[in-house]
């Protein structure tokens, strides 16, 4: 069928408003995803508007767009879709998605967006059997996308469990035979960071050399495009500062303190990040036993809250380290969990890069439904 074009307001589409405000203090950890511009930054006890729902970003980051299938908080550096307007919610997702909220930033530091200022956008109407047809299509890609993150989720939980239960709770093999001294299994040693790793703190480039273009090498300041466990490359950099290489432990230095993930690749890394690699062949229990010490972002083992670390303090953190006997034997227990993890996660790359290819000739018209 062929595309009669006409468009439509945005503002007459849909009813947007701003998020509300909740600072962490005030959060109880519930089953209510609190969203903010970046996306699901944790959760509280009540929500503040029913789902399904849509939220793109207001300040600090801006646009994108995500769907929420449940009841949710919005935080106030987020618009959300008051009224659908008898749409599909889905649909007015991927309508959202596919505009470039960046043209029409108005902040002179923080990106932001006011919503009077995208009321008139025009975008491509369609009756309601072709929004049905296109969110169909494209939300096969996301339940997908959603299906791996959440494996990688479980696997992720799961190496973490089997970590607190050997070094933890002390549970690891042949611990009935094995003296504690020092408060520490026999064999096993007291040991500092830098002791164990070595350490290349971020240095952040001038801004000019910063693209969108894949000009350079994948840029990361701080945790913005952190995952689950691998970041995203959004951003790419023009001229080289400081490296992390493929495998190194990405490790916020500024608030949040102590989030981490996993490099896939050469990267460069601003002031916000440390790259982190284990100076023996454990990297991988090296990631699981920072995990752990920093349970709580913007704390350390012991109890102190930081809301930035120095290299110094980051490099004499006390840490434990097992036998070598014991490490491998975990390494050889953690290894396919973690090249599991690192399939699911090239499997959404490919995922994404494919829906987001089709996204625009759908939403723009240049594929019929």
């Amino acid at each position: 069928m062929k595309l009669n074009k006409k468009y439509i307001a945005l503002n007459n589409l849909i009813i947007l408003q701003r998020g509300f405000d909740l600072p962490e203090i005030e959060r109880v950890i519930g089953n209510i995803p609190v969203v903010a511009s970046t996306g699901i930054i944790g959760s509280h006890n009540i929500a503040k508007v029913k789902g399904p729902g849509v939220v793109i970003g207001r300040s600090g980051s801006i646009g994108g767009g995500q769907y929420v299938a449940g009841d949710f908080w919005p935080l106030n550096t987020t618009l959300w879709v008051k009224d659908f307007k008898e749409h599909n919610p889905r649909f007015i997702y991927y309508v959202l998605k596919n505009i470039d909220f960046s043209r029409f930033n108005f902040g002179t530091g923080v990106p932001t967006l006011n919503r009077n200022h995208i009321a008139n956008i025009k975008v491509l109407a369609f009756d309601k059997s072709q929004e049905e047809k296109i969110a169909d299509i494209l939300s096969k890609y996301d339940d997908l996308i959603e299906n791996n993150r959440r494996r990688i989720e479980l696997l992720e939980r799961s190496a973490r469990l089997l970590y607190k239960e050997w070094f933890v709770r002390l549970r690891f093999p042949g611990h009935e035979h094995t003296p504690i001294i020092d408060g520490i299994p026999e064999g096993w040693e007291k040991v500092r960071l830098k002791d164990i790793a070595d350490l290349t703190m971020g240095q952040s480039p001038e801004s000019e050399y910063y693209n969108e273009d894949r000009s350079g090498l994948p840029f990361h300041q701080g945790v913005t495009n952190f995952g689950i466990r691998f970041p995203e490359n959004k951003v790419y950099c023009a001229k080289i500062t400081r490296i992390a290489n493929e495998g190194d432990i990405l490790f916020s230095v500024r608030a949040p303190v102590g989030r981490m993930n996993i490099s896939l690749e050469k990267i460069i890394i601003g002031r916000g990040l440390a790259a982190i690699r284990a100076k023996h062949n454990y990297q991988g229990f090296l990631y699981y036993h920072l995990k752990n010490y920093f349970f709580k972002e913007d704390m350390i083992g012991s109890g102190v809250i930081f809301a930035s670390v120095t290299k110094a303090g980051l490099e004499n953190v006390q840490l434990i380290k097992p036998k070598d006997s014991i490490l491998a034997i975990f390494l050889d227990k953690t290894i396919s969990i973690d090249e599991q993890i690192k399939i699911l996660f090239r499997q959404n790359q490919k995922l994404k890069q494919a829906r987001d290819i089709l996204l625009p000739k759908l939403m723009n018209g240049e594929i019929e439904v």
